[in-house]
């Protein structure tokens, strides 16, 4: 028999494995729902530079900073929803999430008029004309905001639709919504720029009408007579609005930076190399933005379990998602970044097909000096998530300053004088480099030394959850290994100070729970399962989960059937609950999750 240190380690290893599977089974959609609008800018960005002139691409570039700042006020809303929601998933109160569904969709809808009115009054007023000396540019500009004004109402909406989906572990449908806005935007873009020569309208008008694609697909889901989630004005909690503004503002506030420094980049680009330059930009944009969508996807899952586990003070797995942050995610991003700068040429030469023009040589530096700040953002978007959850605001605050506007606007500022437009794309890693430092700095000025481990890291407090030796976790892939359940869960009871009692009862319920999910849950498809099972014992009190990643099964609609062939049917289901004092089931991200208190 192995023995305690083995054992432990053997769970960490297994609640380990889970979790990265999880994350790596949730990443795709994820990718995918993050690059929606990027793979939307690629297919602008190809109709522009090819049939509608450099202009047009300036325009896209001069376009950027509002779709940030739209980004930041969606990022907010959905951001801070989706972390407190994961907080009341973890606490199992689905009721407050129906209203926190209700309340986040009506501020999305407000929003989104409110950005339409602004971006319509923009381009009917000419109100762009003191941000623009360029009047060819200028009527381009204001052009492409007419179109992109009739899609800002379904962006906003979509965005929100689309993470409520994914916490119910509905990815198929925000696939094939992501999909439908894809193909839209495209076959639109060929009628409305090849055969109807709309120009810059036409581009940004079937981008929109594609998200109006996106939102509609995926609303059918809550229309549903049988919808978990549906839209409800009769009870708006209006005072979760400050919450959400509160838990989303600091991740929407690196967005917010991120639309001033475009501001800011986009003047000194045209003072110091002019229209090529942004031109150039503009163009490398397009391409690296669907390359940030996978880091943005990445962000998305760590971000679901991070909310989850600290709602329900689960040290390990907020430990172990960062631990996937460094093993997997980083290297796979410096791979892909390896990969972008091997083929800057072939994506430069998707816009410009003129070697000896300036904005094709700006256009493959770009892309050979851009990809270098991916990997080092990952690790700071990390981070400010963390800190969102944790509400660790000076932290969150200090990485979005630093990296959505503080680094970048200076050492652009230094350096574009004397290398141009390489000195905008070199300071993009640079600020990777100083956001870094920062998170390093942070953990040695919080712990007084550097960090030993990952838990050091992120500074988690001593008193966050409960201490290893009053936890128990089990990993269960067999009915051999289910067998031993009721047995080292009762050792753990009595160690613990439990009477006999209900420490039998533990040890019986998790061990019929476990062998319900092994028997009945495993065979259901061809893939490999296993069981987590937790014991927790806290302020007198035993709570017991399991965890499983077999198809949803809830054992409170099981335990009144029965079978007049069989009275044994369903007989464990119904023991548990009889024994038990409360017990909770949720399906959350793909897992179901029963909670019981004995």
């Amino acid at each position: 028999m192995m023995n305690e240190h083995t054992q432990a380690a053997t769970v960490r290893r297994s609640d380990s494995h889970m979790v990265t599977m999880l994350l790596f089974r949730l990443l795709p959609a994820q990718i995918l729902l993050a690059a929606v609008g990027t793979v939307n800018g690629i297919v602008s960005g190809l109709f522009a530079g090819n049939f509608v002139g450099e202009s047009a691409m300036s325009a896209i570039g001069l376009y950027g900073p509002i779709r940030l700042l739209m980004n930041a006020l969606s990022a907010l809303l959905f951001g801070g929803a989706t972390i407190l929601c994961g907080r009341y998933l973890g606490r199992n109160q689905q009721e407050k999430m129906q209203d926190l569904f209700s309340l986040d969709l009506f501020l999305a809808g407000v929003s989104g008029m409110l950005f339409c009115l602004f971006i319509a009054s923009v381009s009917f007023f000419h109100l762009s004309a003191f941000l623009i000396p360029d009047d060819a540019v200028r009527s381009v500009f204001e052009h492409y905001l007419l179109g992109q004004a009739v899609g800002v109402l379904p962006f906003f909406l979509g965005k929100q639709l689309s993470a409520f989906l994914s916490m119910g572990n509905r990815l198929k449908l925000t696939t094939a919504a992501s999909l439908l806005m894809i193909a839209v935007n495209a076959l639109l873009n060929l009628l409305f720029v090849t055969l109807l020569h709309w120009g810059a309208f036409g581009t940004a008008l079937a981008c929109s009408l594609g998200y109006w694609a996106f939102f509609a697909l995926q609303a059918q889901a809550f229309l549903k007579k049988n919808a978990s989630l549906h839209l409800t004005f009769r009870k708006l909690t209006w005072r979760e609005s400050g919450q959400i503004v509160k838990i989303g503002l600091p991740g929407s506030v690196s967005d917010i930076y991120q639309s001033l420094l475009g501001l800011i980049v986009n003047a000194l680009i045209l003072a110091y190399v002019g229209s090529a330059g942004l031109s150039a930009y503009a163009a490398s944009d397009s391409i690296l933005c669907f390359f940030w969508s996978i880091p943005a996807g990445m962000l998305a899952v760590s971000r679901m379990l991070l909310s989850i586990s600290f709602g329900e003070e689960d040290r390990q797995t907020l430990t172990d998602v960062m631990r996937n942050m460094f093993r997997r995610f980083v290297p796979l991003m410096f791979t892909l970044s390896a990969v972008m700068i091997l083929l800057a040429v072939p994506f430069t030469r998707q816009f410009y097909r003129d070697p000896q023009a300036p904005v094709y040589l700006m256009t493959v530096r770009a892309f050979q000096i851009l990809p270098l700040s991916m990997p080092l953002s990952v690790i700071c978007m990390h981070f400010v998530c963390y800190g969102q959850v944790s509400d660790k605001q000076a932290l969150v605050h200090l990485l979005s300053a630093l990296d959505g506007f503080g680094c970048i606007a200076l050492f652009t500022a230094l350096l574009i004088p004397r290398l141009g437009m390489n000195g905008v794309y070199l300071a993009n890693v640079l600020n990777g480099v100083v956001t870094l430092m920062t998170c390093l700095l942070y953990s040695v000025l919080k712990n007084r030394r550097l960090p030993r481990n990952v838990e050091e890291l992120m500074v988690i407090p001593d008193d966050f959850g409960v201490a290893e030796s009053d936890r128990m976790d089990l990993t269960v892939r067999s009915m051999e290994e289910v067998v031993l359940v009721s047995e080292r869960i009762q050792t753990f009871c009595l160690d613990k100070g439990l009477d006999k009692r209900r420490s039998a009862l533990a040890g019986l319920a998790m061990e019929e729970m476990a062998g319900n999910v092994v028997r009945h849950g495993f065979p259901k498809d061809q893939k490999k399962h296993s069981v987590d099972i937790r014991v927790v014992y806290q302020k007198g009190g035993l709570r017991l989960r399991i965890r499983d990643d077999c198809r949803p099964f809830d054992p409170a609609e099981r335990k009144n059937l029965t079978d007049p062939s069989d009275p044994a049917s369903n007989i464990g289901i119904r023991l548990v609950f009889q024994i038990a004092e409360d017990v909770e089931y949720q399906y959350i991200l793909g897992l179901n999750v029963l909670t019981i208190q004995i």
